[in-house]
């Protein structure tokens, strides 16, 4: 973490050092440090064609190791602006490339509502579930039907056919630490 903007070149340089040392190659790759950022992830559905719609929202920031432990959805706190901004984010990415399957776009918040986009995970993810208790949509029996080549449309999942999120849902995930053993 770079703290101030005179230490990012000598910082910027020794790594680059470090890694052309390591690896044979110094190429760098530099990203903003979000301080305590919340993990939203925005759950899709798209159908190929460039149609793309949105399932709300989660929130899977408290985590144990980067690993998620609580889920929410959808998530509390968020303004409508920083919520919207999102949800239209993940559509047009996904549309973009004519998504087809279920997908989760990941997000980043800070402190001021400012979202930045961390990843898409392609796939049916185990917390879809409290995405379908706020939806009443079925996400896996969605997949598979458009993997087998339905559109949205077909299966009347358009955006305007999802409703505001009917109550709040959470999940929550039991680990195997041991406190007696150092949490291992």
């Amino acid at each position: 973490i770079v703290p101030t903007p005179a230490d990012l070149e000598p910082q910027f340089k020794q790594a680059a050092n470090e890694a052309l040392n390591a690896f044979g190659d110094g190429r760098m790759f530099v990203e903003k440090y979000v301080e305590t950022p919340r993990h939203i992830e925005v759950q899709c559905l798209g159908d190929g064609t460039g149609e793309v719609i949105h399932l709300w929202d989660r929130d899977c920031s408290v985590q144990r190791r980067h690993q998620k432990i609580i889920e929410t959805a959808p998530s509390m706190g968020l303004t409508d602006e920083t919520r919207n901004a999102m949800l239209n984010d993940a559509c047009r990415l996904l549309a973009a490339d004519n998504y087809r399957a279920a997908g989760t776009v990941e997000f980043l918040v800070d402190k001021n509502g400012k979202h930045y986009f961390m990843e898409v995970n392609p796939r049916v993810q185990v917390e879809h579930t409290i995405t379908e208790e706020i939806t009443g949509v079925d996400i896996v029996q969605s997949t598979m039907k458009l993997a087998s080549g339905k559109t949205l449309k077909e299966l009347g999942l358009t955006q305007d056919s999802i409703p505001e999120p009917m109550g709040y849902a959470m999940q929550c995930r039991v680990t195997t630490e041991n406190p007696a053993h150092d949490f291992r």
